[in-house]
């Protein structure tokens, strides 16, 4: 195990590790400007230019701009600098997740907005396929033009196995290859077993989540968003879940039922499953939420699990869950797993009772729109799941 891995999973609770991923890639590359500019070379991101300044900085935040109402933290901004001219590049990282809700367009709107720069790069690099040619069209239609590219990190791993060999690079390539950052355009036996057991592993799955399960988490929350919209959650927030939301009209209360950590960091994980309850860092009631939510920890520290209670701009939750491991010893799996939804979706109507003072009324598959579906992609709830 890499140093890097063991430092993370010293965080409690939910681990960062895209933001802690972020902070050793721009150390690195600050401490190796040679490198950097190597890489970015090898890539046609810039030229042969004579830089006399390179400045990293991460979590860099920028206000709202009128036709982006939230505001934005970039991972990694870079600015590059002549005695003529200033080049700047945003680089967005996704190792686990995927592109929130216009997210690259809102930094191209900003990239473009920068006064006194000669070159406005954005660069997506990510871990899984996540293809964006709509985002390349949209950069280079604007003015300035942005140049975008999109990398992956398994190319970032390959060159930078080449072109270092200290101690610092040599913790981050274990450190990629434990969070699968090193996968190139081959099959692994891994793949090929989950591609020929997907169905079977999906069928299992959704027999957990029956009819009858899903008419007592109606019951209890008043509706239920299942089908392909519980098919996009696997694709982008690595969980199967049966869900609703609370808030008219927004996704910014819900809760969801089912299974989470779908991508493991590595193959000794297992997933969760069970019930959680989340907010959004826009929802207007939010501290209320957030103070009923402390308590409800404080008060059943063993039952219930905390995520980004008190980080912002992030979604925040609760978790009622247990491993998958725990399930394996049962006879009849699906049976032990249906009894654990049951008495998750339970556990969590007792503490909306005793611990939040304003009616929750869900939303059914029935009134919500494709458009809504996709909206509830947007957010970044893969660092609660």
């Amino acid at each position: 195990m890499s140093l890097f891995t063991n430092l993370l999973n010293l965080h409690p609770g939910n681990k960062p590790r895209e933001d802690f991923f972020t902070e050793i890639v721009a150390y690195f590359l600050s401490l190796n400007n040679d490198i950097l500019l190597a890489w970015l070379r090898h890539h046609s991101i810039i030229g042969d230019d004579n830089y006399s300044n390179i400045k990293i900085s991460t979590q860099q935040e920028h206000q709202a701009l009128a036709s982006h109402p939230e505001d934005s933290r970039l991972d990694i901004v870079i600015e590059f600098s002549t005695s003529l001219s200033t080049d700047i590049i945003f680089i967005e990282s996704k190792i686990g997740s995927t592109e929130g809700w216009r997210q690259l367009e809102k930094y191209a709107d900003i990239l473009s907005k920068l006064p006194n720069i000669r070159h406005q790069i954005l660069i997506y690099i990510t871990r899984d396929y996540d293809p964006k040619d709509e985002r390349k069209q949209y950069c280079f239609n604007l003015s300035p033009k942005i140049n975008f590219f999109q990398l992956r990190w398994y190319q970032f791993y390959s060159f930078l196995k080449e072109h270092a060999s200290d101690i610092l690079a040599q913790e981050i390539l274990i450190f990629m290859r434990n969070n699968r950052m090193s996968h190139t355009n081959q099959f692994s036996s891994v793949d090929l077993l989950t591609m020929v057991n997907f169905n079977k592993t999906l069928n299992l799955m959704e027999s957990t989540l029956s009819d009858e399960i899903q008419h007592e988490f109606r019951v209890a929350f008043g509706g239920v968003i299942k089908g392909a919209a519980s098919r996009t959650q696997w694709k982008w927030d690595e969980r199967y879940i049966i869900y609703t939301h609370f808030s008219p009209s927004t996704w910014d209360l819900r809760c969801g039922l089912g299974y989470f950590g779908l991508n493991p960091s590595n193959l000794t994980d297992y997933p969760y499953l069970g019930i959680f309850l989340q907010v959004s860092s826009k929802f207007g009631q939010r501290p209320k939420i957030i103070e009923s939510m402390q308590k409800i920890i404080s008060e059943k520290p063993n039952l219930w699990t905390p995520s980004n209670l008190k980080v912002l701009p992030a979604w925040s939750g609760i978790f009622y869950r247990k491993s998958l491991q725990d399930f394996l010893s049962e006879e009849n799996h699906i049976s032990a797993i249906k009894l654990f939804f049951q008495e998750s979706i339970k556990e969590l109507k007792t503490v909306q009772e005793q611990y939040f003072d304003f009616p929750w009324k869900g939303v059914s598959i029935e009134t919500v729109t494709e458009a809504d579906k996709e909206e509830d992609l947007d957010t970044s709830p893969s660092s609660i799941a």
